[in-house]
C-alpha cells in the first residue's frame, strides 16, 4: 500500500507527503529524520491519511492536497 498523509506539528501547521510506510514514516518525522520542514516542528501527529495501490496515486493526491489553502485542508481532516 502506499499512502498520503497529513500530520499536524507542535506549532499547530499541518505537513502533508506520501509514503509506503505509514508508521516508519511518522516514527521518521518525530526522531528528525522526516522532512526538513517537520524536523524543526517535533512532535507530529497523524491526523489524516488516504490508501492507493500505486505510489503514483499517492504522489498525485500529494499534490493535490499541497495545492489547497489551509481552509480546505482543515476540512478535509472534518470527513
Amino acid at each position: 500500500m502506499n499512502y498520503t498523509y497529513i500530520v499536524r506539528c507542535i506549532d499547530g501547521s499541518l505537513y502533508t507527503g506520501w509514503t509506503n510506510d505509514l508508521g516508519k514514516r511518522i516514527k521518521d518525522h518525530n526522531e528528525g529524520r522526516g522532512a526538513k520542514y517537520t524536523k524543526a516542528r517535533r512532535p507530529v501527529v497523524l491526523v489524516y491519511y488516504e490508501e492507493f495501490a500505486t505510489k503514483e496515486e499517492a504522489m498525485r493526491r500529494e499534490w493535490e492536497i499541497k495545492q489547497l489553502t489551509r481552509a480546505e485542508k482543515l476540512k478535509i481532516l472534518e470527513k
